[in-house]
């Protein structure tokens, strides 16, 4: 494969509303949350033109099963990631990794864990 680039995410959760309100507050955004079937999704806004794939929270009691710091990490793209870093948790998460340099050619990250456990990135060049 020449190019390798995320499509579409998905971030299991076991408590949805708690999930959406989590990542609403961090990212500052409104998710469109679909119930089909036994699956709920939450939809992250995203525009089919621009960089960077779409993805959703997904809760299925069977099907997905939470991280617990073994899943894949999600790097989120940031205009800077201490923005969402600084917000982490009030909106009931856990800040692992304080915003960082990772090289000044690659720019900053910072980890947390999400409100279910799920440990994501945010990336910004600033």
């Amino acid at each position: 494969m020449k190019n390798v680039t995320v499509g579409w995410f998905e971030i299991p959760v076991s408590e949805m509303d708690r999930a959406i309100s989590f990542y609403e507050e961090v990212f500052d955004c409104k998710l469109n949350k679909q119930v089909m079937g036994d699956f709920q999704m939450a939809w992250f806004p995203w525009e089919d033109n621009e960089k960077g794939a779409g993805g959703s929270l997904v809760y299925h009691k069977d099907f997905y099963a939470t991280s617990n710091l073994a899943g894949p990490l999600i790097y989120f793209s940031s205009e800077d990631c201490s923005i969402e870093l600084d917000k982490v948790e009030k909106a009931g998460g856990t800040v692992q990794f304080s915003k960082r340099l990772i090289a000044p050619d690659i720019g900053y990250m910072g980890v947390f864990l999400d409100s279910e456990g799920n440990r994501i990135a945010v990336h910004s060049m600033k």
